[in-house]
């Protein structure tokens, strides 16, 4: 096998996270580089560094979330695997994800890696995620809630809830994730 053709290993973990509204659950998307909604989620930088300290790191960097602003959900955790190619290496990525509760609703994404951000109903969400294996994922994780309940609900509304940077300003767009006139 050529060096070209090796295939490598990358490890990730994150996020899936919800909060309650009147209205129900709303599970957070985040809208990367101007291509897909996915979960937060990043790699395992080292070797001392496990999923679970990954997944807190990470929510940390992608969300400028705590600890302290979640409720982890024990008992949750569901995994993918998936091939993709970057710089002509081929490359094979097992993703960790644990399930929490956000306190809070404002979310600080990195502009370098994310253009913005929604809270969205499962049915929203299902129809903005992309690839089959976070559908699934997402799915997991709604059937978790509605089998387990959720832990309280939180005094607020699902309005305002999507944030899509627009050359720099954000800025409140329809339900649908942003078109390419809208990259910046």
């Amino acid at each position: 096998m050529q060096p070209s053709q090796h295939i490598k290993r990358q490890r990730s973990a994150g996020f899936i996270l919800y909060r309650t509204v009147r209205e129900g659950v709303l599970f957070l998307l985040l809208f990367h580089s101007g291509k897909y909604w996915n979960f937060p989620k990043g790699k395992i930088e080292n070797e001392k560094e496990n999923v679970w300290d990954t997944a807190i790191r990470e929510i940390e960097e992608e969300t400028g979330l705590t600890k302290q602003s979640l409720y982890f959900r024990r008992g949750f955790k569901t995994t993918e695997q998936y091939t993709f190619t970057e710089r002509k290496q081929k490359i094979t990525k097992h993703v960790t994800y644990f399930l929490a509760e956000s306190k809070k609703t404002n979310i600080i994404i990195s502009p370098r890696e994310h253009r913005g951000y929604g809270w969205f109903t499962y049915r929203e969400a299902i129809g903005f995620l992309k690839h089959k294996n976070a559908r699934r994922n997402l799915k997991e994780a709604y059937d978790f809630i509605q089998k387990t309940g959720v832990r309280r609900r939180q005094d607020g509304s699902a309005r305002e809830r999507h944030h899509v940077r627009k050359s720099g300003a954000a800025h409140k767009p329809s339900t649908r994730p942003p078109s390419s006139r809208q990259r910046a």
